[in-house]
């Protein structure tokens, strides 16, 4: 008996470092599984800067941002962005004891990716991580300001895009914000807009003056997403119906 005691302990000790060691498999998986889901929150068509793929991935929880390389998602391979993630698993019932790491993983971000491709396992670089600033705000839209500007027709007559262009350029606007005026049958639409994301709804303003008639209006929030022709000329020449 006295001789298979060793023989046990040496079975308890190889198991216990065994499950050590998948253990800390399991760790490094949920950390990787970390970094996949953060590739696949900045997947997507539309080009972006390094700058902005930079801005997006550290503010996704749980990912610190190591190093970003590229320019443009859509030159070349892409943005490749190697990402801090960390991973937990329990030893397990010997030894009940949490065993974290922190690991590192290279994302590419690149309409050639695939959809949740999984992240390379890399080595972390030396340095802290890194920080990027918010965002510019975009340019107020001077609603009350074009409302004022803009020229009044009396009935019977014809709205004048030449006098529309005067006011608008008299309100100095911000180069950030685009225009555009067309004229229909007498009546002159005006579109002031900002970039928006591809995502949220595009910040923009209509105006139509016409015969007893100088209007402006900001589409319904529902018109304005992606896709949906809120933020166009024609829709302030001819407005889209409310939403139902």
């Amino acid at each position: 008996m006295r001789r298979l005691l060793p023989l046990v302990l040496l079975l308890l000790f190889t198991a216990g470092c065994g499950v050590v060691q998948s253990s800390e498999g399991e760790a490094t998986d949920a950390a990787r599984e970390v970094a996949r889901k953060a590739g696949e929150r900045l997947y997507g068509q539309r080009p972006r800067t390094a700058e902005e793929v930079g801005r997006s991935a550290s503010g996704i929880d749980g990912v610190e941002v190591l190093r970003v390389t590229g320019t443009s998602t859509h030159d070349g391979n892409g943005i490749g962005v190697v990402v801090r993630t960390s991973g937990s698993a329990y030893k397990g019932w010997l030894n009940p004891e949490e065993i974290v790491v922190r690991r590192c993983f290279a994302v590419r971000v690149s309409p050639k990716s695939e959809w949740r491709e999984d992240p390379r396992d890399v080595d972390c670089p030396d340095g802290p991580a890194l920080t990027f600033a918010p965002p510019p705000e975009p340019p107020r839209l001077p609603y009350e300001e074009l409302r004022a500007k803009l020229p009044r027709v009396p009935e019977g007559g014809r709205a004048d895009e030449a006098d529309v262009r005067r006011a608008l350029a008299a309100l100095d606007l911000d180069p950030a914000i685009r225009t555009e005026v067309k004229t229909v049958g007498g009546r002159v639409g005006v579109l002031l807009s900002v970039k928006g994301n591809g995502f949220d709804a595009q910040d923009c303003l209509l105006a139509r003056v016409g015969p007893g008639a100088t209007e402006v209006w900001v589409p319904t929030r529902i018109q304005r997403m992606p896709g949906e022709g809120g933020c166009t000329v024609g829709n302030a020449l001819d407005p889209q119906p409310p939403p139902h």
